[in-house]
């Protein structure tokens, strides 16, 4: 018989939208918990405006909502929230990233609801937390990097970046998924839920953990150096002959003596006094880095890739994201499924927790207010027990 997954009979209540607490709420989704997502009626969840690049439909959305329920209100008026309250009390977790304040409006603060429902787990997502100056400030993910110091280490020394990826709203996303599990197991201990809070600003400063020691006890922040290391040489894309980029992250002095013995075949670089420690390295990184080149535009990418897994120094090809829609090592380990939609089957990433003898959660991705009759049904039924 097949194992239950580990979040099975667990029901989750989510007012979300965009990205921190739908990345949430799906993992929780993918362990099996039901996932009921309170949206807007009409538009619903704005992340469904974002773009129609899957086949008409956004390419956030797609990403973070299969396997939930849709259920549409109008949280303003008085019936809904009623509908709201009812749907709190079967609950075990509700997760909201309202703006501060309208939570407590809508009467769906954590501290009222908790008193109202002991075991209820309550999650609020924010942009810069519920005090502080900066509580009611527009927090998008890019000002957010822009807060936190990301855009100031990330680019090159000409051209600061912001990440090319919502780095804040996924921090706090996953902050606010193992925030809940454990609030979950404490309750499995106490009885009593908890009140957590996460912050897309307290997440990312987090994640700026290097650079912040390294700003505050060096004195300097780190260079911007494009996909280089501030404090490692070499490290980072180096172009062959043929326009193939092939990335080296060499980090201790074993991988350095069997870089320039195998593949630059230069063995009495690794004694050159320019080369010979770390930090001398990074000192003279750009004549170290002429002396790559020199060997790399020599060859093609297979042949230097070659030399480096012959030497055992690690590294890696530069992809372009169509690339890895064909990545080698996905394919392999079958890392591909599929998923419904109202467009149909889209293909999806299977999550990247796997449990041992149980098959992931990949249901549909719904449409706003689909599942509307099916909750209120249930609400409508005796629980269980």
């Amino acid at each position: 018989m097949a194992r239950e997954l580990p979040l099975e009979g667990v029901v989750v209540v989510s007012c979300e939208q965009a990205v921190a607490a739908p990345l949430a709420t799906r993992h929780l989704a993918d362990l099996g918990a039901r996932v009921i997502k309170v949206e807007r009626e009409g538009a619903g969840d704005f992340a469904r405006g974002y773009d129609e690049a899957v086949q008409g439909l956004s390419s956030h959305f797609v990403w973070l909502n299969r396997s939930k329920e849709s259920l549409a209100l109008d949280l303003k008026r008085p019936d809904a929230q009623e509908t709201m309250h009812r749907l709190l009390a079967r609950a075990d977790v509700f997760v909201q990233n309202f703006a501060p304040g309208a939570a407590e409006r809508l009467g769906l603060g954590a501290a009222e609801l908790r008193e109202r429902f002991p075991r209820l787990v309550t999650c609020s997502i924010s942009g810069y937390g519920s005090s502080g100056p900066y509580r009611d400030a527009k927090a998008y993910d890019l000002l957010i990097q822009a807060e936190a110091g990301l855009i100031s280490v990330t680019g090159t020394e000409e051209h600061p970046a912001k990440s090319g990826i919502p780095a804040a709203d996924i921090g706090a996303g996953m902050y606010a998924f193992s925030g809940i599990l454990a609030a979950l197991y404490e309750r499995e201990r106490t009885g009593e839920g908890t009140g957590i809070e996460v912050s897309l600003f307290d997440a990312l400063t987090e994640w700026m953990g290097f650079p912040l020691y390294y700003t505050g006890y060096g004195g300097q922040p780190p260079r911007r150096t494009g996909t280089a290391h501030a404090a490692i040489a070499p490290y980072g894309a180096f172009t062959a002959g043929d326009g193939a980029e092939v990335v080296l992250g060499i980090q201790n002095e074993r991988e350095w003596v069997a870089f320039c013995a195998t593949v630059l075949a230069r063995p009495e670089l690794a004694e050159d006094p320019r080369y010979d420690t770390g930090s001398r390295r990074v000192a003279n990184r750009d004549a170290l880095h002429a002396e790559i080149d020199a060997v790399f535009r020599a060859l093609t990418g297979d042949e230097v890739t070659a030399r480096l897994a012959r030497a055992r120094v690690a590294h890696a090809r530069r992809r372009e994201v169509a690339e890895v829609l064909e990545h080698p090592q996905l394919a392999a380990r079958d890392r591909w499924a599929e998923v419904d939609s109202e467009v149909g089957p889209l293909r999806a990433l299977l999550p990247p927790i796997g449990l041992a003898g149980r098959t992931p959660r990949m249901d549909r991705i719904p449409t706003v207010g689909e599942h509307n009759q099916r909750i209120l049904s249930w609400l409508d039924q005796e629980p269980d027990g």
